[in-house]
């Protein structure tokens, strides 16, 4: 048997992507359809193969209006070089009518899983058996059906675990839109044990999501604590057929935790969305500029030494905390009236109004200020506060700790999933840390990671400037979209015995 000589081939399945690098096809200039974190590691981790030289293609839904192509404005012969796939295209589009004109990623409801079937359909059909892959990462429960396909023609496959969220079919369902599951039937997850695959068929329904990891050689999360939190039993609301799968892959030796990055934009020094941009070594004068213009949108008291907390993700109580804020709001801004304490909510969620209610009722309007999310205000929001906060229960990652720390605003977190991998207790004395952390979660846990934050506040001005200059800089360099990348590379290599790229061990990574 000749030895396989080319470079292992790795497709990459994803609902959502933020970019594609020049080079991989005629289309990727137009390749952006983001609805979260997923966006950013697929479009890091495509361009980081891609510059490393590995054969690295990517499986995308083929959502027309939100990659900017209108087919009816195109002549015969454009839209005949449209339609064609070249021998070199890295770029796989899945086609279904259901992507053409849709205007976001996700669809409310049912109308998810369409999508997510129509997705498999084309990717194990059509995509599989052209791009002939060595290698297949999938992505959460819209993709949790490949694995099992991949197990079944003895291709390893990945499978990341973004969110716990997943969707439950039967195989009839699966079949009626066109995947002809019998194939790989028993690699799938059941309700219950299945008998045989007739006496499954209509009435024991398949876990996606638990698919994806029962069905994957490997699997990981998005940060390593989150995934010793499922391992140990942390959190009720993850189904029992999830953490029981997670838990064996890990027992197996076949799961790790990989911390997403920050998109590569946020960056002071370059943000278009921010007024006045700067660098670890300039920050103090922009941030109080940038603060200026933060209170003037929100309607604030326009005090640059005004003590300033940012409060960036969505307002859901299930899960990130606000209730924790609204709990202390009066109370803490009243214990800081002197110093001016100000707190910027720029964010959507049912937990918006508590905060319109106690600004009006208190007549705080010169100290809160709310926002509907907008993500140029959010940058400013990093750009122009001195603390953000993330009192999160739970975390399977979390980006705002990561972005605010390079835009020199200091992380209150809980200390939890990925918020515990990314934010440590800030030591002045030793130069050491990055921001706030409370065990406890409540209100008073919040409170008390509030007031360290207003002790590091009250410190002299040379100690903060030096403080946040060094933790700006160490930021930069540990939260990016390259150092994610190599843990990837490193376990594609660890899974596939052999560098990615013939003669080189992938920036340096073992093949394990």
């Amino acid at each position: 048997m000749a030895v396989k000589t080319r470079n292992p081939r790795i497709l990459i399945v994803t609902p959502e992507i933020t970019y594609l690098p020049e080079g991989m096809g005629n289309l990727a200039g137009k390749m952006s359809a983001k609805a979260g974190g997923m966006a950013d590691v697929s479009a890091s981790l495509v361009s980081a193969l891609h510059v490393l030289g590995a054969d690295v293609h990517v499986a995308l839904p083929h959502y027309r209006r939100m990659f900017h192509v209108e087919t009816a404005q195109l002549v015969a012969a454009e839209l005949r070089k449209y339609k064609s796939h070249l021998p070199d295209e890295r770029i796989h589009l899945a086609e279904d009518r259901c992507f053409y004109y849709r205007d976001t990623v996700y669809a409310q409801g049912d109308g998810n899983v369409k999508l997510a079937l129509a997705f498999q359909r084309e990717v194990i059909n059509n995509i599989i058996p052209h791009v002939q892959p060595d290698l297949i990462h999938c992505n959460d429960w819209m993709t949790g059906l490949i694995p099992a396909a991949a197990r079944r023609e003895g291709i390893p496959c990945l499978f990341t675990v973004h969110n716990i969220h997943t969707q439950k079919l039967t195989l009839s369902q699966i079949e009626d839109a066109g995947i002809d599951a019998a194939e790989f039937w028993s690699n799938l997850y059941y309700a219950y044990p299945p008998y045989n695959y007739e006496e499954s068929r209509n009435g024991n329904p398949i876990d996606l999501q638990a698919s994806g990891v029962f069905g994957a050689h490997f699997i990981n999360t998005v940060s390593p604590t989150f995934l010793k939190e499922i391992v140990n039993g942390w959190h009720s609301f993850i189904p029992d057929s999830i953490r029981s799968e997670i838990r064996n892959k890990f027992n197996a030796g076949c799961a790790e935790g990989i911390l997403n990055a920050p998109d590569p934009a946020d960056n002071p020094a370059t943000d278009d969305k921010i007024p006045f941009k700067y660098g670890p070594e300039n920050h103090r004068e922009a941030k109080r500029n940038n603060k200026l213009a933060l209170q003037h949108a929100l309607g604030l008291e326009e005090n640059p030494d005004a003590p300033l907390f940012f409060w960036p993700s969505r307002l859901d109580p299930v899960q990130k905390g606000p209730q924790l804020l609204t709990d202390i709001t009066y109370r803490f801004l009243d214990k800081y009236r002197e110093s001016g304490a100000q707190l910027a909510i720029i964010a959507n969620g049912p937990y918006q109004q508590p905060f319109w209610d106690i600004r009006e009722f208190h007549g705080l309007q010169s100290r809160i200020g709310v926002h509907n999310f907008d993500g140029r205000l959010s940058q400013l929001g990093f750009a122009g506060s001195d603390f953000t906060l993330m009192p999160s229960l739970f975390e399977p990652c979390g980006l705002p700790q990561m972005q605010a720390p390079i835009y020199g605003s200091l992380s209150i977190a809980h200390n939890t999933g990925g918020l515990h991998d990314t934010v440590e207790p800030l030591d002045c004395g030793k130069s050491t840390g990055n921001g706030f952390v409370f065990d406890t979660y409540d209100s008073g846990g919040l409170f008390w990671a509030m007031d360290r934050a207003m002790d590091f506040y009250a410190l002299p001005a040379e100690t903060r400037e030096r403080e946040i200059s060094r933790i700006m800089t160490e930021s930069l360099r540990r939260f990016n979209h390259e150092a994610c990348a190599r843990e990837y590379i490193k376990l594609y290599e660890r899974m596939l015995d052999r560098p990615l790229v013939r003669g080189e061990a992938g920036n340096g990574a073992s093949a394990g």
